[in-house]
């Protein structure tokens, strides 16, 4: 027996609201599985400093996905949990190969910043629908983010 869902959320936005989460969860998971191909496959002069940077951006990854997840399902509607369709909802691109160090970190910059953009376009949806925590999920998301992307810039600049 499936019973209602009365949160003071109306059925149609939280279903918008969980296919925006849908799609950060997607970007999210995407850029936790570069971020841990690049843990692993990072050589270099830096290869000390990167290994350690990028497995702390993959465990804290790793909880996000879950805490996503799990607010789809707060709303009312199954989270995506597969390869085809996270490659369906993501804008961020698989990695296939194996870059240099310094296109790793550049490449990381952009995806955390997709993940920034993709979390600031569903933020006007949940706060109109008075969802508040959403909202407080989104801009912890876009906080880590923004913080993750100027700290990978950062490592770039004395290339500049």
């Amino acid at each position: 027996m499936n019973m209602s869902i009365n949160i003071g959320i109306a059925e149609a936005d939280r279903k918008q609201i969980a296919q925006g989460l849908s799609h950060l969860l997607a970007d999210s998971y995407t850029l936790y599985l570069k971020t841990h191909n690049y843990h692993w496959n990072v050589t270099g002069p830096q290869f000390t400093t990167l290994h350690a940077l990028f497995e702390q951006q993959y465990t804290e990854l790793a909880l996000a996905v879950d805490e996503i997840a799990e607010r789809i399902r707060t709303l009312g509607e199954p989270a995506p949990g597969s390869y085809r369709a996270f490659s369906q909802l993501t804008r961020i691109e698989e990695e296939t190969g194996v870059p240099t160090a310094t296109q790793m970190v550049r490449n990381l910059v952009t995806d955390n910043e997709t993940v920034v953009r993709t979390a600031r376009e569903l933020l006007p949806v949940a706060d109109g629908a008075d969802d508040q925590p959403t909202v407080d999920l989104l801009v912890n998301r876009m906080q880590v983010h923004e913080k993750t992307a100027w700290m990978l810039r950062s490592l770039l600049e004395s290339e500049a």
